[in-house]
């Protein structure tokens, strides 16, 4: 009984410490991203956008050419208003791709 209270204590304890520092260390985007050049794995940079959705923005742009309007980016499967929301302030239509991540300790 003590042995097992022991190891459900450690276990809880290790849980907490790595909880905790899951939130000491968070990414933090800086520049943006030309949604009209921009490939599967510089999409995935933003937040909510995983392997599918940006292949769903490519094919959107191949099927109907460049985007003219950020809002637009609602029309591509996948994309809510939540995600539209998360990810508008670091769209742009024209020039260079500048978004990166930096691990930013709080």
């Amino acid at each position: 009984m003590k042995r097992s209270l022991f190891i459900f204590l450690g276990a809880l304890l290790l849980t907490v410490a790595f909880w905790g520092y899951g939130y000491a260390v968070s990414p933090e985007l800086e520049g943006v991203l030309n949604i009209n050049t921009a490939d599967a794995a510089e999409l995935q940079m933003l937040p909510g956008i995983g392997e599918a959705t940006a292949q769903n923005i490519i094919a959107f742009r191949e099927a109907n050419g460049p985007f003219t309007s950020i809002d637009d980016l609602i029309k591509v499967k996948g994309i809510g208003e939540k995600r539209f929301d998360a990810v508008r302030s670091y769209l742009i239509l024209e020039g260079e791709t500048t978004l990166r991540v930096e691990e930013m300790e709080e």
